[in-house]
């Protein structure tokens, strides 16, 4: 295939199929081609995603161009600019990567089409959070915007969600992770066991949440309801009333100084907390790591009330057909197949096809990330960085631990236009 000079003038499906049949005894099909990373790299593919920074990471990219011959070219924006440049710039991008509280605004604007599970490689490998909010089968179902309650639609075109699993998944899942507060525990001078502890007066001008409103406004609601100052209906979708209450409160703590900061990125947490400036916060677990890293003593603190979580996925967008629809399926696939599950998981981050990602990772690794086991050995970034020294253990235990302590998940309320309002009040005040 190396050798061949008749390149096609235009990538369409057929082109495609036809120069990998002729190459390699390929039986065209209507599905994703797979095996063939020759082929993409000889059609000179190009496939643009954007989304936040947790997941669109360099070194994914190159791995797909070594794996795949598919040439990924990644933007990374803050939350609230992946939800408005989804809806508003759909022939900007290829591939979506977000979270599922974005897709519950994005989808319905008819800028993702959904993917047939049978093209999803790994689909029978998804964990079943996923497909019907559940850990395992006794769990129970988180508030918020769970993902399986926007997983999935009845057919194409279609721009209300399934209520439950259907042949056609909104996004493929990918990322996820349980959160809470991150401290320096050499700074706090006690024990951290709730998150109304944020609101202690010891804490005072020492204090930060993070600055993104629907993920935001779900730290405050796990603070406000640990702190006993509201019992929410649904934490995940408020009353009007009930964001009145926490707004006016929140603003009331700002006024008499117990916030520091209200930050929007990885690397403002990372410097907040690794200063000094602030020494309990929301924060996600990488950031905690990052800390970690610089040698500063920092902790992700486990809470009676248990987690706020959140997942992502890649999307499709609408615009995809023949052989760059095709490309994308194989990208996703290769995705899921468990070295982009591994890298993740070596952050703190969950994959979302456990089985493959473990393929991918040392016994100790697994132990460590996965099943709350003290370290045998030194416990490595992805990049080769010391994280954790022999005998730690994870921050929360295992995996089923963490994620089985799930109390509500990022979330757009139906008042979410009304809360984002109310929200910049209190960031303004």
């Amino acid at each position: 295939m190396t050798d061949k000079t008749n390149k096609p003038s235009g990538l369409t499906r057929r082109s495609l199929l036809k120069t990998a049949s002729a190459a390699a005894g390929l039986a065209a099909g209507s599905g994703a081609i797979t095996g063939f990373p020759t082929i993409w790299a000889q059609s000179k593919i190009t496939l643009r995603q954007f989304g936040t920074g947790v997941s669109n990471i360099n070194a994914i990219a190159e791995q797909c161009k070594k794996d795949l011959g598919i040439t990924l070219e990644m933007t990374a924006t803050d939350s609230d600019a992946a939800a408005q440049r989804a809806v508003t710039q759909p022939n900007s991008y290829d591939i979506a990567d977000i979270e599922y509280w974005i897709l519950k605004k994005v989808y319905p604007a008819g800028v993702i089409q959904p993917m047939d599970v049978k093209k999803l490689k790994y689909y029978d490998k998804v964990v079943p959070l996923f497909k019907n909010g559940k850990l395992k089968p006794d769990s129970v179902i988180a508030q918020g915007t769970a993902p399986h309650t926007v997983g999935y639609v009845e057919k194409p075109g279609t721009k209300t969600f399934a209520k439950s699993e259907t042949e056609w998944f909104t996004m493929m899942p990918t990322i996820y992770n349980a959160d809470t507060l991150g401290i320096r525990p050499d700074l706090v001078g006690r024990e951290i066991t709730t998150w109304a502890d944020i609101l202690d007066p010891a804490f005072k001008g020492k204090t930060s949440i993070l600055n993104i409103p629907s993920i935001g406004i779900m730290d405050a609601a796990m603070i406000m309801e640990a702190s006993g100052k509201i019992k929410y209906a649904d934490k995940g979708n408020m009353t009007k009333e009930e964001i009145d209450k926490t707004i006016a409160f929140l603003i009331e703590m700002k006024k008499a100084g117990q916030f520091r900061a209200f930050w929007k990125s990885f690397d403002e947490s990372v410097n907040l907390m690794a200063s000094g400036e602030v020494v309990i916060q929301s924060m996600w677990s990488p950031a905690v790591a990052a800390v970690r890293s610089k040698g500063i003593a920092c902790k992700y603190q486990p809470l009676k009330e248990g987690y706020r979580s959140w997942g992502g996925g890649l999307g499709l967008a609408a615009h995809l057909k023949g052989a760059q629809l095709d490309a994308a399926y194989e990208y996703i696939n290769w995705y899921t197949s468990g070295w982009v599950g591994g890298y993740l998981n070596r952050q703190g981050y969950y994959s979302a096809c456990m089985d493959t990602a473990k393929k991918f990772m040392t016994d100790d690794e697994w132990g460590y990330w996965i099943e709350g086991k003290a370290a045998k050995g030194d416990i490595l970034s992805p990049e080769g960085k010391v994280m954790e020294k022999a005998g730690a253990v994870r921050d929360g235990g295992s995996f089923e631990d963490r994620m089985g302590k799930v109390a509500c998940w990022n979330s757009v309320m139906d008042e979410d236009r009304y809360m984002v309002r109310r929200w910049n009040e209190f960031i303004a005040a």
